[in-house]
């Protein structure tokens, strides 16, 4: 999904701006990218935004995304076969939460109680070889479930507006209308984000396919078939030790090939 602004580019036009900056360098085709793709920073911001508390200024948000922007620009290689919209997703959303980060505006003890799930979580999948279930991050963390639930609400909804501020006046003026009409159809179908998990599934499944044979094979049983590690070394004429190896190795090179997306 491409989110053009007021500069309108053809396909034919648009690489020829990539090929002037990557291979000759030319600052004018960097400034028109920018210029292009500047809604794609604007569109994030605003998503982003719908969900903070109303002190925090948007076009410090969208600012911060466009850094994100040209960070991906100079970095992206059109040469590989990636879309720059997915490439530069998490690099513009990176950007505007590091920002918020500095912000600090999540209370002190709830932030570590969130890092300490977020450790949680990460030790248990690294041990489990798959996500942990919210009772076994409770019993890792000696909380119940509901406690667990209620930590993961707050941090969530910490940035709850007050029920006033959230249906305009009948006198405001439409660009002060509040968060009413920034709230999202949750039934509905975000066409960017559509489209960003299909291109994200096509390139998971090309790794998987370059993966070699038995590991190919492992990932396939255990997370489509649903098998467990000692039945998939059964089938594969292996130790289940040994399927776990080749399923450790397998996530290990599909990171590898992914890392440089997300």
């Amino acid at each position: 999904m491409v989110m053009t602004s007021d500069l309108e580019l053809s396909k034919k036009e648009l690489e020829k701006l990539w090929k002037e900056y990557k291979e000759q360098g030319k600052d004018s085709a960097r400034q028109k990218l920018i210029i292009y793709y500047s809604p794609l920073a604007k569109y994030i911001a605003g998503r982003i935004a719908s969900n903070l508390p109303k002190s925090i200024d948007i076009q410090d948000l969208i600012q911060n995304g466009i850094l994100g922007l040209i960070d991906a620009i100079e970095k992206f290689d059109p040469n590989r076969d990636i879309k720059f919209e997915t490439y530069a997703l998490s690099r513009i959303k990176g950007a505007i939460i590091d920002s918020l980060r500095s912000l600090d505006w999540l209370p002190r003890t709830l932030r570590f109680k969130v890092k300490e799930i977020d450790r949680v979580c990460a030790e248990l999948e690294s041990k489990l070889n798959r996500p942990p279930t919210e009772e076994e991050i409770a019993e890792a963390m000696n909380i119940s479930v509901e406690e667990l639930q209620q930590i993961l609400a707050e941090a969530r909804f910490s940035s709850i507006v007050a029920l006033e501020d959230s249906f305009p006046s009948a006198d405001s003026r439409e660009d002060e209308k509040s968060v009413y009409y920034s709230i999202a159809d949750k039934d509905a179908i975000d066409p960017f984000e559509a489209a960003e998990e299909k291109e994200i599934k096509e390139l998971l499944i090309k790794a998987i396919q370059e993966l070699p044979e038995k590991e190919r094979k492992v990932i396939i049983l255990y997370y489509y078939s649903g098998l467990t590690l000692k039945e998939i070394g059964e089938l594969l004429g292996v130790t289940e030790s040994r399927a776990s190896q080749l399923h450790s190795k397998a996530i290990s090179r599909l990171r590898t090939q992914l890392k440089e997306i997300y």
